[in-house]
């Protein structure tokens, strides 16, 4: 994983990340599980080649440190760049306040280093984006705040192994 060039060191706390491969993407794809958004805060710019959202993301690693008492969420810019199309299946432009909740991002190359992204929503809901190559960036925007409870995912008991990368037995 790249880090976006170091700012002051109370920066630390707030993630700023760039993913130029399929390895980089699946950091991201962690970072992101669970973080929810309104269909309102996503956008595909043609123009631009970029598919942006703006997301409040679960701090898992945070949950883990606190000894499942502590849950914290983070509103995070994602950003794609190099897009050439947007496919969405399940998700209605028009329905701007429908709350989604991603389940993983993942890349399926073709021609290199092109490929399709997909970013992977509950509710079988997904967004397709077809990319010259991995060109993502995240930041974090701001301070996070308390959340009375963490995700739950099918299969899991008192919590175990909802953690992104759990065993969950």
């Amino acid at each position: 994983m790249r880090e976006s060039p170091a700012a002051a060191p109370v920066a630390m706390e707030q993630l700023k990340l760039i993913a130029l491969d399929e390895e980089d993407l699946a950091v991201v794809s962690s970072i992101l599980q669970d973080a929810v958004l309104r269909v309102a805060d996503m956008t595909y710019v043609p123009g631009q080649r970029r598919f942006a959202a703006v997301l409040n993301r679960f701090d898992w690693e945070k949950a883990a440190h606190a000894g499942g008492k502590d849950f914290r969420r983070r509103r995070t810019a994602l950003r794609f760049d190099r897009v050439f199309g947007a496919q969405l299946r399940n998700v209605k432009p028009g329905a701007r306040e429908r709350v989604l909740s991603l389940l993983a991002v993942r890349f399926e190359p073709a021609e290199a280093p092109g490929g399709l992204v997909t970013l992977t929503f509950s509710g079988d809901a997904s967004i397709q984006l077809q990319v010259e190559c991995i060109e993502v960036e995240l930041r974090d925007l701001g301070p996070e705040w308390r959340t009375r409870s963490k995700p739950q995912h099918p299969g899991d008991e008192s919590g175990a192994g909802s953690e992104p990368g759990a065993s969950g037995s």
